[in-house]
Formats: C-alpha cells, sequence, structure tokens
C-alpha cells in the first residue's frame, strides 16, 4: 500500500489527528520546560505515569486513564515538596523510586495481559480509538486554557521568580499549577512516542527554539512548529511503506532539529547583535 491508501484508513487519521494535538501542547509548554529547568521534572512525570496505567488497569481496565490520574496525583505532590529546582528534583527523586516500585507491584497483581501498560512505555499511537481522540481534545483544550489564564505571570515567575514573589505573585501555586499541565500533556505523550521518549516531545522543541528565537512569543512559535513536524513527519514516514515503529522517526527528526539549530543558532545571534547594533548607532 501508498502513503495516500493508508491515510484514508481510520487508524492513520486517527494517529495524525492525536499526533497533531500532542504536538501543539507540547510544543507550548516545552518553552516553559527549559526556562523554569523543569527537564527532569517531565522524566519523573513520564516515569510514573507507567505506575498510573498499572494502577489503572488493575482497578478500572483502563491504562490511559490511570496514568493521567497518577501524573496529575504525582504532579501536585512534587509541587508541594519543593519550589526550588535543587529541593522539586530531590522530590522527584524519591517520588520516582517509591512511585515506580508501586508500579510493578501493581502489575504483579494484574491477571490480564500487561501489553496494555507496557505500551504507555513505549507509545502506540497506531492503536488510538476514536474515544482516545476526544479524550486527547479534551485534554488539550484544557492544558492551552489553563496556559493562556497562566501565561504572564507564569512567564514572569520562570523569568525572575525572586521579583515574583517580591510582588506579590504566588510563585509555589503557579509552579503546581504548571506541574498540573505539564503532567496531562506528557501523559497525552506517553501514547505517541511512550514515557521512555516523551524527552523527544516536552523538551528538544523548546531546546531548539531557544537556539532560534529570543522573544518569549516566537520561542513559542518555533517549539509549536518543530513538535508539529517531529511529529506529524514521523508518523507520516512510518506509514511510508516501513516497518520502522513512528517513534524512531519522531525522536529522529526532532533531535536533528535541535543540532541543525546549535549549528544556525550562533549564525542568528551574531546577525542579531549587529542589526542591533547598526540600529544603535543610526539612532
Amino acid at each position: 500500500m501508498d502513503l495516500g491508501s493508508y491515510l484514508a484508513l481510520p487508524f492513520a487519521q486517527h494517529a495524525l489527528i492525536a499526533g497533531t494535538l500532542i504536538a501543539v501542547t507540547c510544543g507550548v509548554l516545552s518553552p516553559f520546560v527549559l526556562i523554569r529547568q523543569m527537564a527532569f521534572a517531565v522524566h519523573g512525570a513520564a516515569e510514573l505515569s507507567f505506575t498510573g496505567a498499572a494502577a489503572g488497569l488493575v482497578l478500572f481496565g483502563d491504562p490511559v486513564i490511570g496514568a493521567l490520574c497518577g501524573s496529575v496525583v504525582v504532579a501536585g505532590l512534587i509541587g508541594s515538596l519543593g519550589d526550588r529546582p535543587r529541593e522539586r528534583d530531590s522530590s522527584i527523586g524519591v517520588v520516582l523510586a517509591g512511585g515506580l516500585g508501586l508500579g510493578v507491584l501493581l502489575l504483579s497483581q494484574y491477571q490480564g495481559f500487561a501489553s496494555a501498560a507496557t505500551s504507555i512505555l513505549f507509545g502506540d499511537i497506531f492503536a488510538i480509538s476514536s474515544g482516545q481522540i476526544w479524550l486527547l481534545v479534551v485534554l488539550a483544550v484544557l492544558v492551552l486554557a489553563g496556559l493562556s489564564l497562566l501565561y504572564r505571570p507564569l512567564l514572569f515567575a520562570s523569568v525572575d521568580p525572586e521579583l515574583a514573589s517580591a510582588s506579590g505573585i504566588p510563585t509555589r501555586l503557579l509552579g503546581i499549577a504548571f506541574l498540573l499541565l505539564l503532567a496531562v500533556t506528557v501523559t497525552e505523550a506517553a501514547q505517541v512516542v511512550g514515557t521512555l521518549l516523551v524527552l523527544s516531545l516536552a523538551i528538544i522543541p523548546g531546546a531548539t527554539a531557544q537556539r532560534l528565537a529570543t522573544a518569549p512569543l516566537a520561542a513559542t512559535a518555533v517549539s509549536v512548529g518543530v513538535a508539529l513536524v517531529a511529529t506529524d513527519g514521523g508518523l507520516l514516514l512510518a506509514l511510508n511503506g516501513t516497518t520502522v515503529p513512528p517513534t524512531v522517526f519522531v525522536t529522529g527528526i526532532s533531535v536533528s532539529a535541535y543540532v541543525l539549530a546549535r549549528l544556525v543558532g550562533p549564525r542568528l545571534a551574531a546577525r542579531r547583535a549587529r542589526a542591533l547594533e547598526v540600529a544603535r548607532r543610526l539612532s
């Protein structure tokens, strides 16, 4: 079958819709992950979504709902235990160790097939159903709406937390709110690339944008663009008559974009500096 024939099938259409929703939400949040130094928090939330998936299987028979609930609980716990990066990383390490042990215990009690939970580790976007698509739509709307409400104070608190706190902004509450949005997004992304490779969508687009743009809105636009190209491009490549999993293409495109940005970024920065110097002299 050629690519056009595959795109006419429901499973491919569902995968592209889900990939687009996940790419947009990850792309919007990714710059904040880098500014707030929360790469380890992404890793922790991703890994512990496996624990939630195992709990969801045992209690409800649904790994996705379990992963979502587990990530939200963990995000609130991490946010309440520490606000500064050093305190937060220590808290994540403790919760991660205990949570993974609990996940293994829960999975050992499950009497059915464990593939539904282990698929959270590696992703299975071509198995997404219509019901899961609607769930992703709801989650994406909630994440984007929440971030739009928090954008200005969150940006202020991320760039200069001490000044933001002195100005009366509730930085700890903002941190917890962002962690909750991040947990929901990580659970979404796990369905595409799995928890083991979720960093490719939650971190690499923002890291690439930092090399290419300086203004916050421009960085967000670049981050979303990189996430979309990586996700949808990876899915199209996987559908184009190959047996390679889409995860490989998604991560490969993401990493390639970052490497290219590292090569091009210094030249763009030098060009911007020269333009500013010319403008200063003319003014």
